[in-house]
């Protein structure tokens, strides 16, 4: 029986974490503001346009939330 193993060890730093922690702040206001934007945009139109659209206006939040965070 032959068993292979890679174990690798990553000796980050502390400045590459806090790097890594504001990226990932970063990228979540970046989603919130595409939630955000989607959001108000839809909620702004009509029903009827919402219906040209195929949409329904318990949809909003749900479409907002998938245009943010689709990747």
């Amino acid at each position: 029986m032959a068993v292979a193993s890679n174990i690798t060890s990553v000796n980050t730093g502390a400045f590459d974490r806090i790097a890594a922690m504001y990226r990932g702040i970063g990228e979540r206001f970046a989603q919130y503001k595409v939630y955000r934007e989607t959001f108000s945009e839809l909620a702004n139109l009509s029903d009827r346009e919402l219906s040209d659209l195929g949409l329904y206006r318990a949809d909003i939040k749900r479409l907002a939330i998938e245009a943010a965070y689709k990747n």
